[in-house]
């Protein structure tokens, strides 16, 4: 996907700024903390990677599926849609939109049963995947209003490709700024920056970490340091909050306190 980033609709509606989104979220932040919000999210987009993993869908389409969720989110309380429904469909139609192929409905439906089974069961304790088919199709249609069919998403792993060629092929730099990337859709930096500029902002920790001097490298970018310091801040942010967090134990309780639908009439 290598059209214009600069003229597509997620550069022209889908950078959003910071204020925008906390003023969106304000319903959702009367009844949970920030960090608790922010918990929810990383719960849900692992679980969105798992999913993916399961199904055997490539990490572009995965990442695709995340930041739909995110941007959904980003113009809905959680009480629009149950988390848990949203995050097949937009596996579902992330798959189509980056050409992987449809997932089959029925193959969709037991992988959510067989994960939330064998891999979350300690979040949802003797419940079982609530959702069918019928559930999912409807909620795309909804999903797809609510991205107003902007759905083309430039990720930094092109970006971040160019860079390390640039740099000089460095192999164990590219598989850990890869993962950081990974990492980086547990937080809002997909929302709030351009792709290219995350993957710097990952690239710089990755250096850090691995203790790579590229100073030089790095001054000769064209591009605004301090965007590229303030992903670098979010994405840290991230790894200490990681460092406390025991979601084993601490989501059941954050999950029943979240915001949810109301249950649809009984037919």
């Amino acid at each position: 996907m290598a059209g214009n980033f600069w003229q597509s609709s997620h550069n022209q509606q889908w950078i959003l700024d910071k204020q925008d989104l906390i003023r969106e979220r304000q319903y959702d932040l009367q009844i949970l903390t920030e960090e608790e919000y922010q918990k929810i999210f990383i719960f849900f987009s692992n679980l969105i990677q798992i999913l993916g993993e399961s199904l055997k869908i490539r990490q572009q389409v995965i990442a695709t599926a995340t930041v739909y969720f995110k941007r959904f989110y980003a113009r809905n309380s959680l009480k629009s849609i149950d988390p848990l429904l949203l995050a097949p469909t937009c596996i579902f139609l992330a798959s189509k939109v980056e050409e992987f192929g449809v997932i089959s409905n029925s193959r969709l439906i037991s992988t959510c049963q067989t994960v939330i089974k064998n891999k979350f069961s300690f979040a949802f304790v003797g419940q079982e995947f609530p959702f069918r088919t019928n559930h999912i199709l409807e909620c795309e249609f909804y999903l797809l209003e609510n991205l107003d069919c902007c759905l083309i998403v430039y990720q930094p792993y092109r970006p971040l490709l160019q860079l390390i060629q640039d740099i000089g092929q460095e192999e164990q730099l590219l598989t850990l700024t890869w993962r950081i990337i990974n990492d980086s859709l547990r937080t809002d930096v997909s929302l709030l920056y351009p792709p290219y500029q995350i993957a710097i902002g990952c690239l710089q920790i990755a250096c850090v970490i691995l203790q790579k001097e590229l100073k030089v490298w790095f001054a000769e970018l064209n591009v605004d340091m301090d965007k590229v310091q303030e992903i670098a801040r979010i994405i840290v942010n991230l790894f200490e909050l990681w460092k406390s967090y025991d979601e084993k134990k601490e989501i059941q309780e954050l999950l029943n306190k979240m915001p949810k639908p109301k249950p649809p009439p009984q037919r």
